[in-house]
């Protein structure tokens, strides 16, 4: 009886592995070997299989994928992506409230990569993470949206607006005026910039906090009874910049600039 391609692919990590290794190109038996980490004698079989279910061919002493098989390949990755970032923070993503996340990107989930999970210090609870504010500051351009105010966020984000670094910030209607009252010299210096942008969106964000940047995403999700409980996500793969830049950019359309107060 023949295997079904689900079959196929899904029941050898060997065979599941090559596959994935071939979606990057050519490779020979000892580059196969070297990449994966197997024997000939492990691998031949599973290549016979492949080459059976017409997912790779043989040219001379090197494999490749098929059309066929890069068309299962590249269908492969997303849902491979998607179950990598899932089960490296199971928990937090099961516990956020990710309907503020348009549909289209909540599906590609997967392209956030390698990314961590920023859990409050109790000893530090209002302090902005170390991690976001040591690389926001070796960030060339940054853009970010807030949905609330926090005491520490004017001073950071008037210093980048005196910089060369080019700013976009969305805030919501609270957060403008609560910077009007409180931190109107900060808020002076972002206006005042040549290189930062301020859009206030009469519209309830839903999303605590976005940030990107050159460096890095930021993301800040309520959880599913809605509280804030102090816990972000942070990824550097490039993937997670560019789906990051969206979700910002579907925030920031339905907002206006603003260059007084």
């Amino acid at each position: 009886m023949s295997s079904s391609l689900c079959d196929t692919i899904w029941l050898s990590e060997k065979r599941k592995n090559l596959l994935l290794l071939l979606m990057e190109g050519p490779r020979d038996i000892e580059q196969i070997k070297t990449s994966l980490n197997v024997n000939s004698k492990a691998m031949m079989p599973q290549i016979k299989i492949l080459k059976k279910q017409e997912l790779i061919l043989q040219k001379g002493g090197t494999y490749e994928l098929s059309e066929i098989g890069k068309l299962v390949v590249g269908n492969m990755l997303p849902l491979l992506n998607t179950l990598e970032v899932l089960e490296e923070n199971k928990e937090y993503w099961a516990s956020r409230d990710t309907s503020v996340i348009p549909h289209d990107l909540f599906m590609r989930l997967g392209e956030l990569g390698e990314c961590m999970v920023i859990e409050p210090d109790l000893n530090h609870l209002f302090d902005l993470p170390r991690e976001f504010t040591e690389n926001l500051a070796k960030s060339r351009c940054i853009l970010s949206s807030l949905s609330y105010y926090h005491p520490l966020y004017p001073s950071l984000y008037s210093k980048l607006a005196m910089s060369e670094v080019k700013v976009e910030l969305v805030l919501t209607e609270s957060v403008f005026e609560r910077l009007k009252n409180d931190s109107p010299d900060e808020l002076r210096s972002f206006l005042d910039s040549k290189n930062t942008i301020v859009v206030v969106c009469e519209e309830s964000l839903n999303i605590p906090t976005i940030a990107v940047t050159d460096r890095f995403m930021y993301l800040c999700l309520f959880n599913r009874q809605g509280k804030y409980d102090h816990r972000k996500v942070m990824s550097f793969d490039a993937s997670a910049l560019r789906w990051g830049r969206e979700l910002f950019m579907h925030y920031r359309k339905s907002a206006r600039e603003v260059t007084d107060f």
